[in-house]
């Protein structure tokens, strides 16, 4: 059995001064049970719980770390940073635009970049610049995509909000709500229903390419396609949230996978090295809507801060000189296939989902495409499932509606050693339900 104690009494201290004892929702274990281990450590591909537990990390802050915990690059930039020019002026400084130069040349749909602290903050500048630009109101979003909390996103939300049983959030009026369109994730008609009912009043549609707050739920090619010439015909902004994708499944994101262009795009998670940041950007003529150079007001005071710039900036390099994106996905295929194989042994029919380093194993039997299909997981067995890994050393995130995260940082052991977790914890899970 594992030992938590000490996480167990840090867990109760939390909980008198913290809501829930946690700065995030998912982090309290609710949906799968047990107390959350408090890290006290990171590197490479592996966490230190504050009893002592070592894991191999396959959450990696949520998706930032694709070099890992700690990279040796990555500290030594923050640490030049702050120690040689400070931690934040509220002014410009030249990392910004080095951050920004190396964004656009990655990214070609983005000519243009703003900096801001959180992916739920570049997520709601994005909507606001969008309406801006169109001078309209309303917004189309797919249920079970989470763009961050902001009050127009929590409506049939994804992750946390679907891992706690409550799509839609109290405190959300209904006048915000009115203003938010939810169709079918990879369904090109209920989109064109929506558009032709909201004629001339839909100002954006934000889409994950790749939904990776309901487990990881690839886009179908052709309904990206459709849905590009669609906003094309009517006028509507395109906004690709790759706040999880962005560097992460490909270095161009889940648009470099795809083929597609969008008229604006939102980035976090790796951009920041593990630091708070976020970004949004996209066409000039849209960008230059925003304040000083248009109305569209938006600002912040943290907003490219150095020790963030810094960070992401030297992540970004890594990726961009090493490419080791072929590498990743020699690794996520291992796992994959050693999942596969696993369940053929055990008699399951669960459904997989991977897109390069990004995957998820969900408790159902459907095909997994949309909202309804990944609501159909049985949380139940994943939770036991969840527990049999975490006891076997293997971190996983805490909801079926999540998903693993490889790194480079992760060798051929570690994956067979997860492989190996997988199939005991499969069995465990297996014998609970028919228990």
């Amino acid at each position: 059995m594992l030992n938590l104690n000490k996480s167990k009494e840090l867990f109760e201290r939390a909980k008198k001064v913290i809501p829930g004892g946690v700065n995030s929702p998912v982090r309290a274990f609710n949906s799968v049970g047990g107390t959350p281990a408090f890290v006290t450590r990171g590197e490479g591909a592996y966490m230190t719980d504050v009893d002592g537990n070592t894991y191999i990390d396959y959450v990696g802050s949520w998706g930032p770390f694709i070099v890992g915990h700690a990279h040796p690059r990555v500290v030594a930039a923050i640490e030049k940073t702050m120690k040689v020019h400070g931690t934040s002026f509220g002014a410009p400084t030249e990392l910004e635009i080095e951050l920004a130069e190396l964004i656009t040349k990655i990214v070609p749909s983005i000519e243009m970049v703003r900096m801001v602290n959180s992916g739920t903050e570049a997520t709601m500048s994005a909507i606001r610049l969008a309406r801006g630009y169109t001078k309209r109101e309303k917004i189309i979003k797919f249920e079970g995509c989470y763009h961050g909390h902001g009050d127009s996103f929590l409506i049939k939300a994804g992750s946390g909000a679907l891992t706690l049983g409550a799509p839609s959030s109290p405190g959300v009026t209904e006048g915000t709500a009115k203003d938010t369109l939810n169709a079918t994730y990879n369904d090109i008609e209920s989109v064109r229903e929506l558009v032709e009912s909201n004629k001339g009043n839909v100002a954006a549609i934000i889409i994950e390419a790749v939904g990776g707050n309901m487990g990881v739920v690839p886009s179908k090619k052709e309904f990206l396609v459709a849905l590009r010439e669609l906003c094309d015909k009517e006028g509507i902004v395109l906004i690709f949230d790759e706040v999880m994708t962005g560097f992460r499944v490909a270095l161009g994101g889940a648009q470099e996978v795809y083929g597609i262009t969008p008229d604006l795009t939102t980035l976090g998670k790796i951009i920041g090295g593990g630091l708070p940041v976020g970004a949004y950007g996209g066409k000039k003529e849209i960008m230059e809507c925003i304040s000083p150079v248009g109305t569209v007001y938006q600002a912040g005071t943290l907003s490219g801060n150095p020790l963030a710039m810094s960070a992401g900036l030297e992540t970004l390099k890594i990726l961009s000189e090493e490419n080791p994106y072929p590498e990743l996905e020699k690794k996520a295929v291992m796992v994959e296939e050693g999942f596969k194989n696993n369940l053929q042994k055990l008699g399951l029919n669960l459904c997989q989902t991977r897109v390069g380093s990004m995957s998820c194993l969900f408790f159902t039997d459907k095909d997994v495409v949309d909202f309804e299909t990944a609501n159909s997981s049985d949380t139940q067995k994943f939770a036991a499932y969840f527990n049999g890994m975490l006891e076997r050393g293997i971190y996983l995130a805490c909801s079926q509606f999540e998903a693993m995260f490889i790194s480079t940082k992760h060798t051929e052991e570690d994956l067979q050693k997860t492989i190996d977790a997988n199939y005991e914890s499969l069995e465990i899970a297996y014998k609970l339900q028919n228990a």
